[in-house]
């Protein structure tokens, strides 16, 4: 008997408590499993390090100004995909990072379930 593959594990990176629970149930409906979650750098630094996730969906802007790049530079030094989510415009995504998929915010489940299934499947 084969076994099903796990699901995709997401790292996610959100300072909006109700935001956080909106995109944890959109995890969950497109079969993906949210494996660690964080609000802050301070918090996420450390599960970045740790890994045991296959993308990252990071909220450009945190609380009290913090930004997410630091995190988003140690992500791509290592090779794990992540997507930007931003109420902006995305113009102030750095020239390293321009690759990266943006969501704006408000973003819908479709969009994050096309957003995630190109960047899931962009590496086979």
């Amino acid at each position: 008997m084969t076994r099903d593959p796990a699901p995709p594990a997401i790292l996610l990176v959100e300072d909006e408590p109700l935001i956080a629970m909106l995109v944890e149930d959109y995890f969950d409906a497109l079969g993906y499993r949210v494996a660690a979650q964080a609000d802050c750098l301070a918090d996420a630094a450390p599960l970045a390090e740790a890994g045991g996730f296959d993308a990252a969906l990071l909220d450009v802007n945190l609380r009290e100004g913090e930004v997410v790049w630091p995190l988003a530079d140690r992500l791509a030094e290592r090779g794990v995909p992540f997507v930007l989510a931003t109420g902006g415009d995305g113009h102030n995504v750095p020239a390293r990072h321009a690759a990266a998929p943006v969501l704006a915010k408000p973003y819908t489940l479709d969009e994050m379930k096309t957003v995630f299934s190109r960047l899931l499947t962009a590496g086979d």
